[in-house]
């Protein structure tokens, strides 16, 4: 791996290569899942992450003689019955493309199938926490978990539509999105340092900018995977001698960065963030990729604040 270091503005936490996971961070969920009637549907999904528990939480009794992990042995640890519950933990995350079957089966009932996949940064980008399964949608404890299921889902939808509309007037987003565009001339930043490095998925070249009581980074991320997609999923803005968040403007020019292809992800950040207890402080930028491994970390000083 080459890494290119710049002045003291930046460090790179081993460039694409931090190993350091972001569980700690990361939404993990609870939904409600209703088995097909039909008798050639597809078995459900169960998304699953390495180190993290999966709980499956039955209507009846398990029966653990009867119930097996197909092609799991040495990537999980031994499934767990108990009483109404399975248990699933993988070792480590599965490939994008690899698939385990569990075959669960009720007490005096058949053997249901279920198949255990990574989450989907396109799709569903977290690991199930408990997943409720109904086989009758009609009983109150399905209805109940489908209820709860809906409210979740509009709690979160009106939080992305505030978050959208505070956005659409935000100054700092602006400026984010004029540097995602590389209109760098439109802003009020001026360049103070570049940095570098690459691995086997992915190259990142960066700069940093100085702006008149703000900052702004922008990275530029090429795929260098053969099959799989890069994404950013999260960005965590902390002091350097705390770990609260600080609010940070991001825009990126794609989602999803296919193989072969770029993107551009810009961050500013307000001046009003250096600030800790009327101390000016420095910060340290944060970028989680789509498998929740840090892909950069950028250390940000109060100095970069234009007059």
């Amino acid at each position: 791996m080459r890494i290119h270091l710049p002045g003291k503005w930046v460090w790179l936490c081993s460039l694409l290569a931090c190993t350091a996971m972001a569980e700690g961070r990361e939404q993990l969920g609870i939904r409600t899942l209703f088995l097909s009637e039909h008798p050639d549907a597809a078995p459900p999904r169960v998304y699953v992450k390495g180190q993290v528990v999966t709980v499956l939480r039955f209507e009846q009794a398990v029966d653990p003689a009867r119930t097996r992990l197909v092609g799991g042995d040495g990537r999980f640890e031994t499934v767990g019955v108990l009483g109404r519950k399975v248990v699933l933990e993988p070792r480590r995350d599965l490939d994008p493309d690899e698939g385990f079957s569990l075959l669960v089966a009720l007490v005096d009932g058949p053997q249901l199938p279920f198949l255990l996949r990574p989450p989907n940064p396109r799709g569903r980008g977290s690991a199930d926490q408990q997943l409720n399964v109904f086989k009758d949608r009609e009983s109150y404890d399905a209805m109940v978990s489908a209820l709860v299921d809906s409210e979740k889902e509009n709690q979160t939808l009106r939080a992305e539509n505030e978050r959208l509309h505070k956005e659409e007037s935000s100054e700092d987003h602006a400026l984010a999105a004029l540097l995602t565009a590389e209109a760098e001339s439109q802003t009020p930043f001026k360049v103070v340092e570049h940095f570098s490095g690459r691995d086997d998925d992915a190259a990142l070249e960066g700069t940093v900018f100085r702006g008149k009581g703000k900052a702004a980074v922008v990275f530029r991320v090429k795929n260098l995977h053969a099959v799989r997609s890069w994404s950013m999923k999260s960005v965590r803005l902390v002091g350097t001698s705390d770990s609260r968040e600080r609010a940070i403007a991001v825009r990126s020019s794609a989602a999803v960065i296919e193989p072969g292809t770029s993107g551009v992800i810009g961050l500013v950040v307000d001046g009003s963030a250096f600030l800790e207890e009327g101390t000016l402080t420095s910060l340290r930028l944060e970028m989680y990729r789509q498998d929740g491994f840090v892909q950069a970390i950028v250390r940000l000083d109060p100095s970069l604040l234009g007059k």
